[in-house]
């Protein structure tokens, strides 16, 4: 009896025991539950998560390496789009060949009318297409050099007519000018570039222009007058100044260029300028003492900025012919300028002068002057120009 009611008093305890922890478990907030809960899990699976992030880890992982394989092959396409040469559209052979009537009126009517009648081209082609392009300044090196083709095809017979001698012609003359040339490309901020060349070839004008060009671009331009010795120069590019919103630095007249130019490239670094023009005064290339101004003013400029200018660029005349050449071999040798600007291209008719300055200078030419309007400052594309020189075509329909 005794053991029975011991047995009972253990079992009610038992239960209330259970009822009472019950009770406690339930009342928990929610969060401490699934706190738990949460732990439990953790603890059930930790294998199975780690093997999830693994796999998100190593997608991401994928993607990355993938953006980078597109990036690099987008990088590829664009370099190789780069590289080819560009398509000459017909309104721009039609714009250079009415800028080039001139010459294809003088110097390329005669060396087509030599063909004119014959029905048969022989060796005696050559003497008389040499005495035509010795005359319309081409040079004596050069007219060697454009005929070579020509010459070797006669002997061979394998220019049978007109056509393959004219593209024999315009084969050799792509050769000779196809320089890497043409606009600038705006490589450093502030791009600083130089003009130099002798009195009245349009130093100022090219400045106006290049300015009016690039404004159009969206970038910004400063001007710099470094001719100091005629107010006329620093009056005209204020006025260009004026009408594209550049500023346009100065010094007092009879300045040194040297310091203009110096005041104007750490003026540009300042402003965060994208391109600096700087204008010189117009110089014979027969005086020593003037040439040596200008290397001072390329030092003055180094000082301000390192590895500045990054572009000298020599104006000439056009319309000088032989002069011209004459003009850039002796600026060559004291300003080692990195491209050419040929004004008044429209106003001759020995526009054969290109070939010979490419042909003797080796340096690309970047822009040819066929007009007045800062459109008419055009960059030098090597196919073009010679597809409107030496191509067929009416002029009436050009204009």
């Amino acid at each position: 009896m005794t053991i029975a009611i011991i047995i009972a008093v253990l079992v009610v305890g038992a239960l209330g025991l259970f009822f009472a922890l019950s009770t406690k478990k339930s009342a928990l907030p929610p969060g401490e539950r699934a706190g738990d809960q949460n732990r439990a899990q953790s603890l059930d699976a930790p294998a199975a998560e780690r093997g999830s992030s693994k796999r998100i880890s190593t997608r991401a992982s994928a993607a990355r390496v993938s953006s980078a394989a597109e990036v690099a092959a987008t990088a590829a396409l664009e370099a190789n789009e780069a590289a080819r040469p560009r398509e000459v559209s017909a309104d721009e052979v039609r714009g250079l060949r009415k800028g080039l009537s001139a010459s294809r009126g003088g110097f390329i009517a005669r060396l087509t009318s030599l063909f004119s009648g014959k029905r048969e081209l022989d060796a005696s082609l050559v003497e008389q297409l040499e005495e035509v392009m010795l005359t319309s300044d081409i040079g004596a090196a050069t007219t060697r050099l454009l005929l070579e083709r020509v010459r070797e095809g006669l002997e061979r017979k394998s220019l049978a007519d007109r056509a393959a001698v004219w593209a024999a012609l315009r084969a050799q003359a792509n050769t000779i000018l196809d320089l890497g040339g043409g606009k600038i490309e705006v490589t450093h901020r502030p791009m600083v570039v130089l003009m130099v060349g002798v009195n009245g070839v349009g130093k100022t004008t090219t400045i106006g222009k290049l300015a009016t060009q690039f404004t159009q671009e969206g970038k910004k331009v400063m001007l710099a007058a470094g001719d100091t010795f005629r107010a006329a120069a620093v009056a005209q590019l204020e006025v260009w100044g004026k009408r594209v919103g550049a500023e346009v630095i100065r010094g007092k007249e009879g300045a040194d260029p040297g310091a203009v130019a110096f005041e104007a490239t750490q003026k540009a670094i300042e402003a965060g300028v994208d391109v600096l023009l700087i204008d010189t005064a117009g110089r014979l290339h027969t005086k020593a003492p003037l040439m040596d101004e200008i290397k001072k003013v390329r030092r003055s400029i180094g000082k301000a900025l390192d590895g500045a200018p990054h572009e000298t660029l020599l104006v000439l005349d056009a319309t000088t012919g032989q002069n011209a050449l004459t003009q850039a071999q002796m600026f060559k040798e004291a300003v080692d300028f990195t491209g050419i600007v040929l004004t008044k291209l429209d106003g001759t008719a020995k526009g054969g002068i290109v070939v010979s300055i490419c042909d003797e200078l080796r340096v690309p030419i970047r822009y040819i002057g066929l007009g007045e309007r800062a459109e008419d400052l055009r960059e030098f594309y090597a196919p073009a120009f010679v597809e409107a020189l030496f191509g067929d075509g009416d002029e009436s329909q050009a204009a």
